[in-house]
């Protein structure tokens, strides 16, 4: 990297007047944290990882946006703050202070992350780590790469770290199949494009209890919570239903949110509600290492490289003998769907779109168009693939990890981690306006139906 880099379009998107996101990422360790381990543990494994990490962001004469590289004051970078005395646990403590650090946006006078060293017992953890970054650094894979790349195996720390892999999709092996799947993406990419034109302009959800449709709601507080769930029990289900981990999470997502809604406001369940889906647009969806991403040339090279999809979330429909709900057409339809859009080139149109703005009308305009894009749905959903192994960070292991998004003008965001067997769905959720709760109740419920109706109630 030379002295100075132009800023991506999208890190120019990103920290814009009008959009500023950073993402958090928060470790579980098991043990105390040695805080005189931390500035050398960042000195000697963190800021060598990529050179943002020590660049801060600034304007040319020609009001260019530049990384220049900055010599970092450590110290500056590490907060532990001082919780109140005499608690058994202090989750409700951490609870607030995450809430309070997303909405305190990171100086620009100094390189674009910080470090908080949580030293009180929760319920999960002696400790806990919180990493705060910000998006225009890179988006969620380089980010959470960086951060991997900091952990070692605890079973034999000299081998590298493992990830779940996911297969190929494949093609037509025909021509008539090409043909077949090319007619299809045609007739999607037009149809995906309108919609997410319009979506990201003039259509915007309705008013429901997961979206209030007031102004500023990136700058509320949330509460951040989350569901463990066997990845073990995840797969049973999949190979029941003929379908991908991931669609099992984004059934188990659509069918919470209905189950939620069914309770607070039953009689407004039927109103449309738009998921914002985020996908990594790389070609490759398993984690490189540091040196190969910082190859120009590389498949997985830093940055960001990501994509919105707009996902309609699914209406229930009860079963007419008994009016109940098939918590399996969740899943069903959000496969069909999401598989439909992601044979479509309407992702790629809409960034084409958003480039020609930036061009035309400058970063400004298209972080506008950016944070509309997320105003006018209802819920971002992202997910990632975390080690298989358990790890330690600077010799303290850590027992869960999870991220979320801060700074998007959306009451809900749910985002997604594997790790060691476990998945974790953490859902940061508006503060008084969303009873999280029973959110989480209602995510517990819907996993568990769903569980029932394809793995028990089949081999029964």
């Amino acid at each position: 990297m030379a002295e100075e880099e132009p800023v991506s379009p999208t890190g120019q998107y990103l920290s814009s007047s009008v959009l500023n996101l950073t993402v958090l990422a928060v470790f579980e360790i098991s043990i105390p944290f040695d805080d005189s381990q931390a500035i050398a543990a960042l000195q000697s494994i963190f800021l060598p990882l990529n050179p943002r990490f020590s660049s801060i962001m600034v304007r040319d004469e020609y009001g260019v946006q530049k990384w220049r590289k900055v010599e970092v004051k450590l110290d500056e970078h590490i907060k532990v703050p001082v919780f109140p005395q005499g608690l058994e646990q202090y989750d409700e403590c951490l609870q607030d202070y995450i809430s309070s650090i997303l909405m305190e946006p990171l100086p620009f006078n100094k390189p674009l992350w910080d470090i908080s060293i949580i030293k009180y017992p929760t319920s999960n953890a002696a400790e806990t780590l919180v990493f705060r970054l910000h998006h225009a650094l890179g988006d969620g894979y380089s980010l959470m790469a960086a951060l991997f790349a900091c952990l070692k195996r605890i079973d034999d720390p000299s081998l590298p770290l493992t990830f779940p892999s996911s297969k190929p999709r494949r093609g037509g092996n025909s021509f008539l199949g090409f043909a077949h799947e090319l007619y299809f993406a045609c007739v999607n990419t037009i149809r995906d494009f309108g919609w997410s034109l319009m979506k990201s302009t003039v259509m915007e959800d309705s008013v429901s209890a997961i979206r209030s449709g007031l102004p500023f709601v990136e700058s509320r507080p949330i509460n951040l919570s989350y569901i463990e769930l066997s990845l073990d029990d995840i797969k049973r289900i999949k190979d029941k239903v003929n379908g991908t981990v991931n669609d099992i999470l984004t059934g188990v997502i659509f069918y919470g949110i209905n189950l939620y809604m069914e309770e607070v406001s039953p009689c407004k369940n039927a109103i449309e509600k738009t998921a914002l889906v985020l996908l990594n647009t790389r070609a490759i969806r398993n984690y490189e290492s540091m040196e190969e991403m910082k190859n120009p040339n590389s498949k997985a090279k830093w940055g960001n490289y990501f994509a919105f999809i707009h996902v309609p979330i699914p209406k229930c429909d009860r079963m007419k003998k008994n009016n109940m709900i098939n918590p399996l057409d969740f899943v069903s339809k959000a496969k069909k769907i999401i598989r439909s859009k992601r044979s479509s080139f309407g992702i790629y149109l809409s960034g084409i779109f958003l480039e020609t703005i930036r061009k035309i009308r400058g970063p400004e305009a298209a972080s506008h168009y950016m944070f509309k894009t997320l105003k006018n749905t209802s819920v971002a959903i992202s997910n990632l693939i975390g080690p298989m192994e358990q790890v330690e960070i600077v010799g303290h292991p850590v027992t869960g990890l999870y991220f979320t998004v801060g700074g998007n003008p959306q009451n809900l965001t749910v985002t997604i981690v594997s790790y060691c067997g476990k998945v974790r769905i953490a859902v940061a959720a508006e503060k008084d306006f969303i009873d999280s709760p029973l959110f989480i109740a209602c995510m517990k419920k819907s996993f568990k139906k769903l569980y029932e109706t394809a793995v028990i109630d089949k081999e029964n």
